[in-house]
């Protein structure tokens, strides 16, 4: 469950950012904002799936799914093929992941 939380806010996020994106950067009509919106207020609530005690945890564990997802972004949506450097970046933040949601902790954590 918690992997298709991320999935879900990841894609959610870049795209309600996206939108806003395209308005401001892109020329695109003021209307864009609207899905944009409503993406944002889907990726709010997907985070909250997430199986943790603390929002904090939830977020910063995130973190690193969202580096991931953006990069997909990068390729799939903007047609730019991500570097070695791009996928070397994502695959720590990955890992930075894993260590927040499947490092040990005491009871009280």
């Amino acid at each position: 469950m918690t992997l298709a939380a991320f999935a879900l806010a990841a894609l959610a996020e870049i795209a309600g950012c996206f939108a806003f994106w395209a308005w401001l950067r892109l020329g695109k009509s003021i209307w864009w904002t609207l899905p944009g919106v409503a993406s944002l207020v889907l990726f709010a609530w997907a985070l909250t799936l997430v199986e943790t005690g603390h929002a904090g945890r939830a977020y910063a564990a995130y973190g690193g799914v969202y580096i991931t997802a953006a990069i997909l972004w990068l390729w799939a949506v903007e047609g730019a093929r991500p570097d070695r450097w791009d996928l070397v970046g994502g695959a720590v933040a990955l890992a930075g992941t894993a260590i927040i949601l499947f490092g040990p902790r005491s009871a009280s954590a």
